[in-house]
């Protein structure tokens, strides 16, 4: 399996509505409940993805697998954080890890960032895969009226073997 990432003015904005209007994805993202995501809206979002690029010199990618559009996110600014974003579409929930990992190897070893944060819902219970991946509770925040726990996951120190 081929992954690749890409920005995401390259994918059609069909694929984009599509999966940002998926119930399935939907139910992960309280940001998103109760907009509607149409051409006009699909444009603005990706524009606005686009920016984060210029302005803070990372932002979210879109993931092309095996020549496909199956989801988008990577690392987007927030409040001073790189904040981890990872929305797939239902088709590939199985292939998050090997995303997440090509993320954080390009967080911490091409562009240098000495933590990243995540943000979920109180909802969200089962956090044993949160915990595995490295992240500590990190305090909480709220966003457009919405309350979020942040957790971060630090860099790694290299160790020196002599």
């Amino acid at each position: 399996m081929e992954i690749k990432f890409d920005h995401l003015s390259t994918v059609s904005k069909t694929e984009i509505i599509e999966l940002n209007t998926n119930d399935r994805v939907l139910k992960q993202m309280p940001l998103a409940k109760g907009t509607i995501f149409n051409e006009d809206q699909c444009i603005a979002w990706v524009n606005d993805k686009e920016n984060q690029w210029t302005q803070y010199g990372y932002g979210p990618w879109a993931f092309i697998v095996d020549g496909k559009f199956a989801g988008w996110g990577g690392l987007q600014y927030e409040h001073g954080d790189a904040d981890l974003a990872l929305v797939l579409h239902p088709n590939y929930w199985g292939i998050g890890k090997q995303i997440f990992d090509k993320i954080i190897n390009k967080a911490f070893n091409e562009m240098g960032f000495e933590s990243i944060t995540i943000l979920l819902p109180p909802t969200r219970k089962n956090l044993k895969g949160i915990y595995s991946l490295g992240f500590k509770l990190d305090g909480e925040v709220t966003l457009s009226n919405e309350h979020f726990i942040r957790y971060r996951l630090y860099k790694m120190p290299v160790v020196k073997v002599e």
